[in-house]
């Protein structure tokens, strides 16, 4: 019997969207910005799984730790909002070992695993679908930061779609209630699964983006040599530090580039002068309090609002129904 294969959809953009005119604009622009969704080509998600494993990293193993121990509930409280065998949509999936663990109390009966970096996902899938046979399983190369929809006929009744990782909060206030909308609409009256990095005090915080061994400075860095295969730019990756720091006044951890010195940057087109300290903001990540999360999910369209945190209140896991 030839064992079950995932099968693979592709929902990038077409060359209309292409990623370098994108890339270029952030770079020329006067304070130079790239989206965080370039730091995540095969290598960088696969560095993003390593950070995870880090202890530094708290907000992975406390939202795992949050779902193990409330599995039951949640599960008791889907089951009446969807039919059986529903689809678990999983946002920015990486290699799937986040939504695996929901498999067994969850009982989906088919999976869609989002993510922009194809290269990744795909063996992920594969691998993933071996270990769970008995779950159709369907891996879809989207950018959603852009626009959340899935394509013709991956889902067609009400679907539980999960974001976890605190990776809404890459998102400012206005975009996530945007995505949060879009995820109403796609669920088809399903329900929504979320994590979300909650308000704590900034020294808590410095480890988890910058920590000792390096790792989340290789994820930064890396975004470089992602520029340069895209742009075909001589960013020299040894020219730049990570920095991270608190915002305050934004609640937000703010992940930077920084030249070590005065440089040019170029690729055809263009060019770029950086003056030495001069930075490039790779990315976001707003802490929220919970009350205010759960107003951002009911001003999305979201109901029946339900959450549970850690003991120390570091994260939140919240549920809510279309």
């Amino acid at each position: 019997m030839k064992p079950r294969l995932p099968t693979f959809v592709s929902a990038l953009p077409a060359a209309a969207a292409d990623p370098a005119v994108e890339l270029t604009a952030g770079l020329l622009a006067p304070a130079a910005v790239v989206s965080p969704k370039f730091l995540y080509d095969r290598l960088g998600s696969a560095l993003f799984v390593a950070i995870t494993e880090l202890p530094e990293y708290y907000p992975t193993r406390t939202e795992a730790a949050i779902l193990a121990a409330h599995e039951s509930e949640i599960a008791r409280s889907v089951e009446p909002w969807l039919p059986p065998g529903f689809a678990l949509v999983d946002l920015g999936a990486g290699d799937g070992a986040k939504a695996a663990r929901l498999f067994r109390p969850l009982k989906p009966g088919r999976y869609v695993a989002v993510d922009i970096s194809e290269g990744f996902l795909q063996p992920a899938l594969a691998a993933l679908q071996q270990r769970h046979p008995d779950i159709d399983m369907i891996g879809v190369g989207l950018d959603f930061s852009r626009r959340l929809a899935l394509p013709a006929g991956v889902l067609q009744s009400p679907a539980l779609v999960f974001y976890p990782g605190s990776s809404i909060g890459n998102f400012g206030p206005d975009e996530a209630l945007r995505l949060l909308r879009e995820a109403h609409a796609m669920s088809c009256g399903g329900a929504l699964l979320i994590g979300a990095d909650l308000t704590k005090p900034a020294s808590q915080l410095q480890d988890a983006y910058d920590d000792p061994l390096g790792v989340t400075a290789a994820f930064n860095l890396n975004l470089l040599r992602h520029a340069n295969q895209i742009l075909g730019s001589d960013f020299n990756v040894r020219d730049w530090r990570h920095v991270a720091l608190w915002n305050s006044a934004q609640a937000r951890v703010e992940m930077h580039l920084e030249a070590r010195r005065g440089l040019t940057v170029r690729w055809p087109g263009a060019e770029r002068a950086f003056a030495a300290g001069e930075r490039i903001h790779t990315e976001n990540s707003h802490k929220w309090e919970a009350a205010a999360f759960e107003s951002l999910l009911r001003d999305a369209g979201w109901r029946h609002v339900q959450r549970w945190t850690d003991p120390a209140g570091w994260f939140g896991v919240f549920l809510a129904r279309a």
